[in-house]
């Protein structure tokens, strides 16, 4: 397939996701109330800087919204039968998962942006380093978004099953990332669990540009993220092509 074809595949499949699934409850639901509901059961009652607290809150909220709509797109394009006749046009397997990552990272960019400059105007946060800032959201949405394409690659054509294994990884990634807890404070195994959660270079990274303290180089924050993009993208498409192997 040439790149022009590539292209415009790719850009067909995100327009067709969203026009369809942005407006979808789940991705409402999901993407949009869980982050704020954390935000105030979490913060509320504590005492805690704001400040200090908005890096964790400003990556978790892209790390739900850019991973709300991958998990929805697959299960319910089987559903209706859609995803065949997807397929049967002259596309491939990776114009399709592109599509659907494109489709979850421009939302999750979009609305954690909003979230920011309201961030921004109500509290006052000094960017530091705005630069970095922009490319670690841009790498951040892209990570998440392809996460949330993996979680959609099971067999199984019902919504409700993949949003209910979204949450069963979502949920823990946060817990173990520094979100609630800063990075810093961490010792022992807890620790290390935060390594391999995809969030934890984004915290840190947002630490760094907002004037917090960080744990780990900048580089090294973002070749991480760089990292679980790909591996995240290639394992998905294993699964898509081996459940089409197998007629699933």
């Amino acid at each position: 397939m040439n790149a022009r074809l590539f292209i415009r595949g790719t850009a067909a499949t995100t327009e067709k996701n969203i026009r369809i699934y942005y407006n979808k409850a789940p991705v409402i639901i999901f993407g949009l109330m869980f982050p704020i509901f954390m935000f105030i059961a979490f913060y509320l009652g504590r005492d805690i800087e704001l400040p200090l607290f908005v890096p964790g809150f400003l990556a978790m909220t892209l790390f739900f919204t850019s991973s709300s709509v991958g998990p929805l797109i697959t299960p319910w394009e089987k559903q209706a039968g859609t995803y065949e006749r997807l397929l049967s046009f002259p596309v491939s397997l990776y114009t399709i998962l592109f599509g659907d990552l494109i489709a979850g990272a421009l939302f999750g960019l979009m609305i954690t942006s909003v979230v920011f400059v309201g961030i921004v105007a109500l509290v006052g946060v000094t960017v530091s380093h705005a630069a970095l800032l922009v490319l670690s959201m841009l790498l951040g949405t892209v990570c998440f978004s392809s996460l949330g394409v993996l979680i959609a690659s099971p067999a199984s054509p019902s919504p409700p099953n993949i949003m209910m294994l979204s949450s069963l990884v979502r949920f823990p990634l946060i817990f173990i990332s520094g979100v609630f807890v800063p990075l810093v404070q961490l010792t022992g195994p807890g620790k290390v669990l935060t390594y391999f959660s995809p969030l934890t270079y984004l915290v840190d990274l947002a630490n760094s540009c907002l004037g917090n303290t960080s744990v780990l180089a900048p580089a090294l924050d973002l070749a991480a993220l760089c990292v679980f993009s790909v591996g995240f993208t290639v394992v998905a498409h294993y699964f898509q092509k081996r459940n089409l192997m197998k007629g699933i």
